[in-house]
C-alpha cells in the first residue's frame, strides 16, 4: 500500500479542505482519467482497491497512472476509551482529494475498455467521479 517513507509530523490537526482544485485538474499522462466530483479523504486502501480492479479489467494492458499520494496520517483511539489522554495513534494514510482533481489515468487501451475499467475503479472510491477523455483523442488504437 502506498504511504510515505516519512512524515514531517506524527500526528498532524485535521485542516480543512479547500475549494475546487487548482493543481492536477488536467490530463497530463494518459488519454482517459477519473476526475473527482466533491471533496472527500481517499485512503491507501481505497487507492489500492480501485488500483488493482482496474489493471484487472484491463488485463494488465495499457498503462495506469495514480495521480494522489496518501500523505496525510490519520489518528484514532481504541474503541472504549476514555475522553483526554492525548491523541491517538496513526492508523492509516489518506489523500485529500478535492473537486476537479484528476486521480487515475489511462492509456493504451480501446474507449470502451478504459470506460468500463475506470468505473469498476470508481466504485471502490468514496466520491463522485466522472470520466474524461483527453482533448485532442482519436480512436486509433
Amino acid at each position: 500500500m502506498l504511504q510515505p517513507k516519512k512524515t514531517k509530523y506524527r500526528r498532524p490537526q485535521k485542516g480543512r479542505m479547500k475549494d475546487i482544485t487548482k493543481r492536477g485538474a488536467e490530463i497530463s499522462f494518459g488519454s482517459f482519467a477519473l476526475k473527482s466530483l466533491d471533496q472527500h479523504w481517499v485512503t491507501a486502501r481505497q487507492i489500492e482497491a480501485a488500483r488493482q480492479a482496474i489493471t484487472r479489467y484491463m488485463k494488465r494492458e495499457g498503462q495506469l497512472w495514480i495521480r494522489i499520494f496518501p500523505d496525510k496520517p490519520v489518528t484514532l483511539k481504541g474503541l472504549g476509551v476514555r475522553m483526554g489522554k492525548g491523541k491517538g495513534t496513526p492508523e492509516y494514510f489518506a489523500a485529500r482529494v478535492s473537486p476537479g482533481r484528476i486521480m487515475f489515468e489511462a492509456d493504451g487501451v480501446p474507449l470502451a475498455i478504459a470506460k468500463e475499467a475506470l468505473r469498476l475503479g470508481a466504485q471502490k472510491l468514496p466520491v463522485a467521479t466522472k470520466f474524461v477523455v483527453r482533448r485532442d483523442y482519436s480512436e486509433e488504437i
